[in-house]
């Protein structure tokens, strides 16, 4: 008499009212949950976006579903196609059936699909969702307990799983090794090494999904030896065997060859979205080039290229207004200032080719000026705000420095100011 055992439940099916709740797929769904909300928090540490897990993982999981029980069906098709078997049980999924080997193959591809959508990088991808993989895995697990089945040899160990007699499924009443619970313990081993091997090695470039995928095949080694459920066998082994001695060489080979062409991690995981930069605002909406709500490194420099433009516009007015204040003063001269300055004795003006030259050389820059080539314009101004210098009774080295136009008209400086904050 075992006087220590793990009970089966009663039943697989949990009644919620009018709604029946499987336990097999319920184990499932949550495990997915898990998956996706781990992978999630591994993706954003890694420099991703929120959102994006789940986003990808509206494809991976429908395509690993479907691959999971494609490989189930076809490796065990006699409990579906030969005689005496309806072929429509293939379709029901909730009764058990799930080959993880099919569900990873055929979700890559899944994911694969949901990462060029969306400019990703597939390896980095499973880098973030592995660890979270291993556990659905292992919370998934509990759905064999739930359907008494893929248990394994005979024991009489403290630990060992009660199964119920049901002929229909082809089972005899006794106590065996719970295979369910030793896979589902070591896939939570197997999340926790992968997070560990992570963080301390930095694994990049898809070997962290690697990783997984090797220490996953040697538990499933010795497992899968343990089970008594029917199988193909090849050379002694069960076919099962095989294909977890094949998957790991691969994995292990991935890991060699990846570290040695892509050592360390992605720089960057997923390309930001392209948001305002600040440009539209710059060009009319804020003349001063404000960019408020901008998160990317480039509207920033667009942002600060703008205000710098700005300030620039803003010395230029100020040094207009000055130059144009000296030019009211200059006129006020008297005759003899002028006549210093080469003005015939009956007080009519006298203009230099110098100043004529500099005012018209003035007159066309400020026309043209913008904000944009306001410094472009320094030398030229220097040389007006030297020919009107006297006239103006302002220090000649100050027109270059704060970028008037020197010839003292201030409707000119004003108009280059309100045209360089237009154009930035």
């Amino acid at each position: 008499m075992d006087l220590a055992y793990i009970p089966s439940p009663s039943t697989g099916v949990i009644e919620l009212g009018p709604i029946p709740l499987r336990g097999y797929a319920f184990c499932i769904i949550l495990g997915v949950f898990v998956a996706v909300w781990l992978g999630g928090r591994r993706w954003v540490a890694r420099g991703g976006q929120v959102g994006t897990v789940a986003d990808i993982a509206v494809w991976a999981v429908p395509f690993g579903l479907i691959g999971g029980r494609l490989y189930h069906v076809v490796t065990d098709y006699e409990l579906y196609f030969s005689e005496g078997r309806d072929w429509v049980d293939a379709f029901k999924i909730w009764q058990g059936g799930l080959g993880i080997w099919g569900a990873i193959a055929l979700g890559a591809v899944g994911a694969w699909i949901g990462c060029r959508r969306r400019g990703i990088p597939l390896p980095a991808y499973a880098d973030a969702i592995a660890p979270g993989i291993a556990l659905a895995q292992a919370i998934g697990r509990w759905g064999n307990w739930f359907n008494q089945e893929l248990y394994g040899k005979a024991t009489d160990l403290p630990w060992a799983l009660k199964i119920d007699a049901d002929s229909d499924a082809g089972r005899v009443a006794g106590t065996y090794h719970p295979t369910f619970l030793y896979e589902s313990l070591w896939c939570v081993g197997v999340a926790l090494l992968v997070i560990w091997a992570d963080r301390r090695f930095k694994l990049g470039h898809g070997r962290a999904f690697a990783l997984y995928v090797a220490a996953y095949t040697v538990g499933r080694f010795w497992v899968e030896y343990l089970r008594v459920d029917d199988a193909h066998h090849v050379l002694g082994l069960r076919f099962n065997n095989w294909t977890a001695l094949v998957v790991f060489l691969a994995a292990v080979a991935y890991l060699v060859i990846s570290a040695k062409k892509a050592p360390g991690r992605e720089a960057v995981v997923e390309p930001r979205p392209a948001g305002g930069t600040g440009a539209a605002a710059g060009d009319g909406a804020d003349p001063a080039g404000g960019t408020a709500g901008t998160d990317t490194p480039a509207a920033a420099g667009t942002a600060a290229d703008s205000g710098g433009a700005g300030s620039r516009d803003a010395a230029a007015g100020g040094a207009a207004e000055r130059s144009a204040g000296g030019a009211e003063a200059g006129a006020g001269k008297t005759g003899e200032d002028r006549a210093d300055a080469g003005a015939p004795a009956d007080g009519t003006p006298k203009t230099t080719g110098a100043e004529t030259a500099a005012d018209a050389s003035g007159a066309a820059e400020a026309g043209a000026l913008t904000g944009a080539d306001a410094e472009a314009a320094d030398s030229g101004t220097a040389k007006a705000g030297a020919g009107t210098a006297e006239a103006a009774d302002a220090p000649a080295d100050e027109a270059p420095a704060k970028g008037g136009t020197g010839d003292g008209s201030a409707p000119t400086g004003s108009t280059g100011e309100r045209k360089g904050s237009a154009t930035r």
